[in-house]
Order: structure tokens, then C-alpha cells, then sequence
């Protein structure tokens, strides 16, 4: 378009030229064959000019409805793209909160879940007490039912010997240590790295007071000196302890978060990720919850914040 407006402009120009030359040329008095020829020329070349012109302007109207067409399809094209996004947009928002619910209450099926595992394991213990309790009842009854009477002041009986005495029902049965003595021996020497020592106190704590809560204290440094020695799958079992049949005890948080690394430690990444996003949902304003929320991140793993 631009090429034939120039053309024009051109002949035009060439037109109008050699009519102010033929007319500054001509004689006042007289034309010549020769200039009636140029100016029958001129007139010609102003005609096709002329016609030029038309053309030019009938190709360009057409150029501009097309012009106008596409722009009015291309409107309603990006109309009908809107009108999807949104439609996307919302079902996609009510898809998200479909899950959201969802996942909200297998959460709290999880929990409910866990915490009649915790009753159980709580239940099988008082019922092991008991049974145990009731056998050493029945020991000491058998042994007193057997023991022959001895009037006092009596000689020993045969074959025994001198300055001794008869066995009673509780000999040879271990004595409870001192709960608290013994639970804060196993922490000093934990914390001294003598682990030996500290497993036979924690185990102490946790045969003798299987239902009190340090025994779930024992349980997790428990699980802390399998940690340490690299034995993950011993330490999980003492933190499922702690998780599953102490719920409420101080250490608890610990012994998921440190579950959760020992499940990583085993290259068992879904299970370990699963745990320290449980850990901060449960107990999202400690410091093990944070510490979680900073290992999910070097995972790549995004996740809420917990709150300070």
C-alpha cells in the first residue's frame, strides 16, 4: 500500500510538471500539433492517475474490514478465554476446599486414631501389671502353703545349718529402685555419654514404673541412645512409646521430631516428611515444630511457618 501511494504521488508529479512545462512553453498566439498530442498525454496520465487512486482506495477500505473483523475475533476469543479461566478458577477453588475438608478430617481421624493406641498400649500395661502382681500373690501363697510351720524357739530343722534362716516368700525378688533418684541418674549419665550405665537406669525406670509418666521420659532418652549409636530402628520403637502410650509427656515433641530424622537417616523420606509435618501441626509453637519446619525446607518441602 505504502509502494502504490508512492507510484501515485510520482505520476501525479510527472502530470502536473508537464503541464506548467507544456503551458510555460507554449506561444501566446499559437498551438502546435505537438503540444495538443502532450497535452492529450497529460490528460491520459491524469485519468490512470485518477484510477490509480480508486483502486488504491477500494483495496484499502478492504484491507481496514478485515482489519476490524479480526480485531472483533479476536475480542471475542480473548472473551471466551476469561470466561474458561474463570470457570477453571473456580472449580479449581472449590476442588481445593473439597480437600482442605477432607484432609482436615483424616487429620482428626489420625489423631482420635492415635490416641485410643495410647489408651491401649496404657490398658495393656495396667492389665501386664496386674497379671504379674497376681502371679507373685500366687508365688508367695504357694511358698507360704508349703513352707513347714516352725514354733519359735524351736531347733533349726535337719540339714540346715547354723545361724541361718528359712527363705521367706520376697527372697530373691529385685526391689524397686527409687523412682526419681534413679530416673536422674540415667539423665546425668546420658548427658556424661555414659550410655551403658544410662540404658540399665532408663530400663530400670520403665520395668519397675511401667505407668508413671518418667517412664515415658525413660522410654525417649531410650531412643536417644539408639539414635546416637545409629540404631534407628531400636529408636523409633522407643519413640513410638513415647508417642503412642505418652502422649502428653514434655518429651513427646522431641520424640517426633527425632523419629522423623531417623526415618530420613534410613532413606525413608515420604514417611520421615509425614512425621515432622505431623509434629508441627501437633505442637506448632515449639521449638521442635520450628526445627522441623527448617528441615522440611532444606528438603525442598514448603510448609506453613509455625508460629513464634
Amino acid at each position: 500500500m505504502h509502494r502504490s501511494r508512492s507510484m501515485r504521488n510520482r505520476l501525479l508529479g510527472l502530470a502536473v510538471f508537464a503541464f506548467l512545462f507544456v503551458s510555460a512553453a507554449a506561444p501566446a498566439r499559437a498551438v502546435s500539433k505537438e503540444m495538443v498530442e502532450l497535452q492529450t498525454q497529460v490528460q491520459q496520465l491524469t485519468d490512470m492517475v485518477q484510477r490509480l487512486q480508486s483502486t488504491v482506495d477500494t483495496k484499502i477500505g478492504v484491507l481496514q474490514h478485515l482489519a476490524e473483523q479480526t480485531a472483533d475475533q479476536s475480542n471475542q476469543m480473548t472473551a471466551a478465554v476469561n470466561a474458561l479461566q474463570q470457570k477453571l478458577n473456580s472449580q479449581n477453588d472449590s476442588v481445593g476446599g473439597k480437600v482442605d475438608t477432607v484432609s482436615g478430617q483424616v487429620q482428626s481421624l489420625n489423631d482420635s486414631v492415635d490416641e485410643l493406641k495410647a489408651r491401649i498400649t496404657k490398658l495393656d500395661k495396667t492389665i501386664a501389671e496386674l497379671q504379674a502382681q497376681l502371679q507373685a500373690a500366687q508365688a508367695q501363697a504357694a511358698q507360704a502353703q508349703a513352707a513347714p510351720s516352725q514354733p519359735v524357739g524351736t531347733a533349726p530343722a535337719a540339714g540346715s545349718a547354723p545361724g541361718t534362716t528359712p527363705a521367706t516368700p520376697t527372697a530373691g525378688m529385685q526391689q524397686a529402685p527409687p523412682l526419681e533418684e534413679t530416673l536422674q541418674a540415667g539423665i546425668r549419665d546420658f548427658t556424661a555419654g555414659k550410655y551403658p550405665v544410662a540404658q540399665g537406669e532408663f530400663q530400670d525406670v520403665a520395668h519397675f514404673y511401667p505407668l508413671d509418666e518418667a517412664a515415658g521420659t525413660a522410654q525417649f532418652y531410650l531412643g536417644e541412645i539408639a539414635y546416637q549409636q545409629k540404631d534407628y530402628a531400636t529408636a523409633i520403637n522407643s519413640y513410638n512409646t513415647v508417642l503412642e502410650g505418652f502422649s502428653g509427656n514434655a518429651k513427646a515433641p522431641a520424640a517426633q521430631l527425632h523419629k522423623g530424622f531417623a526415618l530420613l537417616a534410613q532413606n525413608k523420606k515420604d514417611a520421615g516428611i509425614r512425621e515432622l509435618k505431623l509434629l508441627i501441626q501437633r505442637h506448632p509453637q515449639t521449638p521442635e515444630a520450628r526445627a522441623a519446619h527448617s528441615k522440611l525446607n532444606a528438603l525442598g518441602v514448603k510448609v506453613t511457618a509455625p508460629a513464634h
